[in-house]
């Protein structure tokens, strides 16, 4: 749960695990710490795994006819796509990708269709916005292929979350999830709840807690986890695939959370601290925020997908994807110091608004740059992301 009303002190509006579905987004728009314009990183790290995608790709099988006749189009799902230009740029890869394959088989390819699916909160509209224009279905496979900045595929957006059905049975042929499914469906409640053994005293994210703390938060990672493969495994084709990256730790200890724990376990955790120091903030509202996301092991992830049982595991591995910060001069601290307070705020930003209100969150933000400003050395040469990436197929 996470309080919402952005009061200083005193009582507090308890939020929903729904309302939190509802409220968790990345930060929309086109403004400095807007995603749009803080995710180059997720890109260069996306891009990097291309090769990987493509071998996923390659065990789709592809043209399949149902009673004899071919089948109205070829569905593309990117779920998690948050609102940049990153899911519009692996879409059209993935789509490319299939055109080249029917074509090498000397077929004529389907119709694509390709749908962008978040939560509700998510900023469709400068999503679809960044859409290039939809190419003339009536030319050639060759001339769609060389039409540049035309998109060869139907688009739609589909909101809701992963963690539940999306679409109907059977009718998706590739999915795809880069950086979302580290995001929790919410926060354990035993985590805010003074009477547990859990209670995350002190912090706001689970990179050094306690035992039972981290325990709560794998069980809600495996959990989510399940929920997600159990929908896949009645909406995607049998013939299908499915591709997912999402943070992970090279640790066995859980609550060392690895580059999450140095984005959200540090000067985004001081700054909180000295809101609480300067009178700003109460202990008690600074307990009762927390980071919804887990940054599992290849083990944690392993044993979800081996306990569903529908799904083959064609690659699983960790992947090293570099740091988040994308900085035109190293050298330039204040630089680094502002890339990293708006990574923090592009992926956190809206809930820390919902819990504080924006004039502190503000306060908040400020403090996180000038810390990191002073360690921006350090920064660049320890903020490493490693992600877990697996194909997966239904099992035979």
């Amino acid at each position: 749960m996470l309080h919402m009303r952005p009061t200083l002190m005193g009582d507090d509006v308890v939020v929903s695990n729904m309302e939190l579905e509802r409220l968790l987004s990345m930060k929309g728009g086109k403004g400095e710490a807007s995603y749009a314009n803080n995710s180059e990183a997720q890109g260069i790290h996306a891009k990097s795994m291309f090769h990987l995608l493509r071998e996923s790709l390659d065990r789709v099988e592809v043209d399949v006819d149902v009673d004899g006749e071919r089948e109205v189009a070829f569905v593309v799902v990117d779920l998690g796509c948050s609102c940049g230009s990153n899911t519009i740029n692996v879409v059209d890869m993935i789509i490319k990708h299939m055109m080249k394959r029917y074509e090498a088989l000397g077929r004529h390819p389907p119709e694509f269709s390709a749908f962008f699916s978040d939560l509700p909160s998510n900023d469709f509209n400068t999503l679809f916005q960044l859409l290039p224009p939809l190419a003339n279905y009536a030319v050639s496979i060759q001339e769609c292929l060389a039409a540049n900045n035309h998109r060869s595929y139907f688009a739609a957006g589909v909101p809701g979350s992963f963690y539940r059905r999306l679409f109907p049975a059977r009718s998706v042929h590739v999915f795809h999830s880069a950086f979302s499914l580290h995001w929790l469906s919410q926060v354990p409640e035993c985590v805010v709840d003074k009477r547990s053994s859990a209670y995350n005293r002190g912090r706001v994210f689970i990179h050094g807690a306690g035992e039972s703390t981290a325990n709560a938060y794998k069980k809600q990672f495996q959990t989510d986890l399940a929920g997600f493969l159990r929908a896949r495994s009645v909406e995607m084709k049998r013939e299908g695939s499915m591709f997912l990256v999402c943070l992970a730790r090279t640790s066995v200890d859980p609550t060392d959370q690895g580059g999450a724990g140095l984005l959200f376990g540090t000067h985004f955790q001081d700054a909180w601290d000295d809101l609480v120091q300067e009178g700003l903030i109460s202990q008690e509202k600074r307990d009762s925020f927390n980071i919804p996301v887990y940054a599992p092991s290849l083990q944690d992830f392993k044993e979800v997908v081996e306990a569903n049982g529908s799904f083959a595991i064609d690659k699983l591995e960790v992947f090293k994807g570099g740091s988040p910060l994308v900085v035109n001069q190293p050298d330039d601290a204040s630089e680094v110091g502002r890339a990293l307070a708006n990574s923090c705020r592009t992926v956190s930003g809206v809930l820390v608004d919902a819990h504080i209100g924006d004039k502190l969150s503000e306060e908040l933000f400020l403090r996180v740059q000038r810390r990191a400003t002073s360690h921006a050395k350090e920064l660049l040469e320890q903020l490493q992301f490693f992600h877990i990436v697996a194909s997966l197929s239904f099992a035979q």
